[in-house]
């Protein structure tokens, strides 16, 4: 590929290159590529995020609980316009605020932030910057940050009630790099990390999360994590369930569940008293044994030394093909379902990993790439409500037809679209390309956040 020799004095302009010569081709020289920052967008499916946002209420409340400590009378942006740009350009790809200087100038984000940035332009990489680890990492908004989660959430009960909740708790691994503060080494993981504690419910909506050290056990922080989301669901008529791996196995925890009325199943690790109670499925069974897997089931009472009283233990055990000695695994519940059921129930506990992965890999929330850990603990929230903002429109705003579309795939297909902007004298259009989502498709889209929008009450 050739290109025209540039002008190096020329300054950079912020509706394109309009005082650029284009780029040239080889292939075919009737093409010319040229540089539009401002006319035209590659993230114009962002567009729908605001919509559902605007629909449900959600960025608004930042103007009214985050603490703004800036003095000065001549602030180009506000604080709700700032946390907008912070929490979609997320959600569109771009975790550094390193970005922002080219966001700034994206059509789509600048309506997208709205106020001033409509006819100028969002805010610069040294105004985000200062926004994430100045104005947020605040003592005051940091708390408010972590509340965020469970604000947006209820926000979106209130539209579509659930019968019932179910939490899912797990911990999770962010590779750390260099001197940052509060980096360790964790053996389970194998190397230098963050070890953060996140809680799901059944919907994939992060209820609440929490950056931890890298070397503190799994189970560390679990009440300051549990407690406020239990508190927020306590006034609701639900039925309320908690699930849990062999690290949140605690006495203290049950205890807790017990006294909210939650039904709970636990992984417990193996132990010789657990097994000598289901020692009569541990002998391999007489005969050939069969191509397909075996599993046999046992309910009993078990108490351990820590415990203050007996507790229901389910076992599972599986025979597979080729396996000289079975899978053994044991859950502890105050369920009463069939043995069967209670397992087929924890094993459901699986989607809160694959939830984690899409926070890694469609969000990138293990992008913690500040020195200092507060604003490593800012940078956290901020992906978790773009994680939640981009699952509420998985769950609630897509067709049938899209409905299985992960974080990655919506981002890939919804997001990334492009699209040209022409001005008129009132209105402003951004034509977008029919690619991946047709017309028809985006307007089924808008629709089912239409449908969310509240109801003027009749006279």
């Amino acid at each position: 590929m050739q290109y025209t020799h540039q002008n190096r004095r020329a300054p950079c302009h912020p509706a394109g290159e309009s005082r650029k010569s284009p780029l040239r081709v080889d292939f075919d020289r009737r093409l010319k590529l040229e540089f539009h920052g401002s006319k035209i967008t590659s993230d114009a499916g962002l567009l729908t995020y605001r919509e559902l946002d605007d629909a449900l209420g959600l960025t608004e409340v930042a103007g009214t609980i985050f603490q703004d400590s800036r003095t000065g009378k001549n602030g180009w942006h506000g604080m709700t316009g700032q946390f907008r740009q912070s929490v979609f350009g997320r959600l569109g790809g771009y975790e550094d605020v390193n970005d922002a200087d080219r966001l700034g100038r994206d059509p789509a984000m600048r309506w997208i932030v709205g106020g001033k940035a409509v006819e100028r332009q969002a805010a610069s990489s040294s105004q985000m910057g200062r926004f994430e680890t100045a104005l947020l990492a605040s003592d005051a908004n940091i708390e408010a940050l972590a509340d965020m989660n469970g604000v947006w959430i209820d926000r979106v009960h209130d539209r579509r009630p659930p019968k019932m909740i179910i939490l899912d708790m797990d911990s999770s691994v962010s590779p750390t790099h260099g001197e940052q503060e509060g980096a360790a080494y964790n053996g389970h993981f194998g190397g230098t990390c963050y070890h953060p504690l996140f809680l799901f419910n059944q919907f994939g909506d992060l209820e609440r999360c929490s950056l931890r050290p890298g070397n503190v056990h799994s189970a560390d922080g679990w009440r300051e994590v549990l407690e406020p989301v239990v508190e927020r669901y306590r006034e609701r008529s639900l039925r309320r369930y908690f699930r849990g791996d062999a690290a949140f196995a605690l006495p203290d925890l049950y205890e807790f569940l017990e006294g909210e009325n939650y039904k709970y199943v636990i992984r417990l690790k193996a132990n010789k008293v657990l097994q000598e109670c289901i020692v009569h499925l541990l002998t391999r069974p007489v005969g050939r044994p069969p191509n397909h897997v075996r599993r046999y089931y046992a309910s009993f009472s078990y108490r351990a030394g820590s415990w203050d009283r007996k507790r229901r233990v389910v076992a599972k055990v599986e025979w597979h093909p080729g396996e000289l000695v079975p899978r053994v695994g044991f859950v502890v519940t105050n369920l009463s379902r069939p043995a069967e059921r209670v397992v087929a129930f924890y094993n459901h506990r699986g989607t809160a990993e694959q939830y984690i992965k899409e926070g890694k890999y469609a969000i990138k929330w293990t992008r913690l790439s500040c020195g200092k850990f507060r604003n490593n603990e800012v940078r956290l929230q901020l992906h978790a409500l773009a994680y939640n903002l981009g699952n509420f429109m998985r769950t609630l705003a897509l067709p049938k037809e899209v409905e299985h579309w992960s974080l990655t795939t919506l981002r890939e297909k919804l997001v990334k679209i492009g699209a040209k902007v022409v001005r008129h004298g009132r209105y402003v259009t951004f034509q977008l390309a029919e690619v991946a989502v047709p017309r028809s498709l985006f307007q089924q889209i808008l629709e089912l956040i239409n449908d969310l929008r509240p109801r003027p009450v009749p006279a």
